[in-house]
């Protein structure tokens, strides 16, 4: 008690403005409507941007836990439209039995270490083996094209991307339904070649590049580019084809991993198809 009285004594004349103050606010509000009404509105103006500040601070924290609710549910989606079923049609005599069966499932992934400017780039996402993610599962973005899975642990998962050295994905265009293999030569990331397209057939600028469905990772018809140019690979009778791709990797923050559920048995079918030609 002694302290406090020490203190207001120091700043008496503090204290006394204060009161003050407050006071005469208190008389005016009281005196007339006027005074009042513009006192209360001077009140809630403040109270107004200090309720909107705080409001604005908790969308912000609260955006990352709506895009993951969102980036989820994009990918049940995903796995509910028709290209992640596959069709076997039993006929028995006069019966034709047909039965859907899911051939792809999507599990949505966060992206948590991005390279795009080396020559061999990698890709890791928070989801690995505890969550049922292989080796050799595709990968892909909300605009197209990723990568595919290359090794996992119990709770990551590493991806080797279009933009790398060794990667090499079965494309097609989607205008004419040529066949042709997307590679990187390691110099921009934003854009890709397609090789191994014969010179018997043409290109327009704008063409849409996508995945073609022969391989067992990527469902047909995911988006892959767009033709930039194309030019003839001198004395091979083969294409270049430049184009931009879909995915920017470069702003990449959510992906969908892809199980092909025969992926098993179709490699299996294709090794002894190999072993029986040698």
């Amino acid at each position: 008690m002694h302290k406090l009285l020490l203190i207001l004594k120091k700043y008496d004349y503090v204290v006394v403005f204060v009161l003050l103050v407050v006071a005469s606010f208190v008389l005016m509000s009281r005196t007339t409507y006027y005074q009042s009404s513009r006192i209360m509105s001077a009140a809630g103006s403040v109270a107004g941007s200090w309720y909107k500040g705080i409001n604005s601070i908790g969308d912000y924290f609260g955006l990352k836990r709506e895009n993951d609710r969102l980036a989820a549910e994009n990918a049940r989606l995903r796995a509910r439209l028709a290209e992640s079923y596959i069709s076997f049609s039993d006929s028995i005599f006069t019966v034709d039995d047909t039965i859907y069966k899911q051939q792809y499932t999507y599990t949505e992934a966060h992206v948590i270490k991005n390279s795009w400017s080396q020559q061999n780039n990698y890709i890791m996402v928070n989801k690995g083996r505890d969550h049922g993610i292989k080796p050799d599962m595709a990968v892909i973005s909300p605009d197209g094209i990723v990568g595919v899975v290359v090794s996992t642990s119990a709770n990551f998962a590493t991806i080797m991307p279009v933009l790398h050295s060794d990667s090499r994905n079965s494309v097609k265009v989607l205008r004419t339904g040529i066949s042709g293999h997307l590679v990187w030569d390691g110099k921009d990331y934003r854009y890709a070649q397609v090789l191994d397209v014969p010179t018997t057939h043409q290109f327009n600028d704008g063409d849409t590049i996508i995945t073609s469905g022969l391989a067992a990772d990527f469902p047909e018809g995911i988006p892959v580019g767009y033709v930039e140019s194309a030019e003839t690979l001198k004395g091979s009778g083969f294409f270049k084809v430049r184009i931009r791709l879909a995915t920017d990797f470069n702003k990449l923050d959510h992906v969908y991993i892809i199980g092909n559920r025969f992926h098993d048995e179709q490699q299996q079918l294709m090794e002894q198809s190999i072993d029986s030609n040698q």
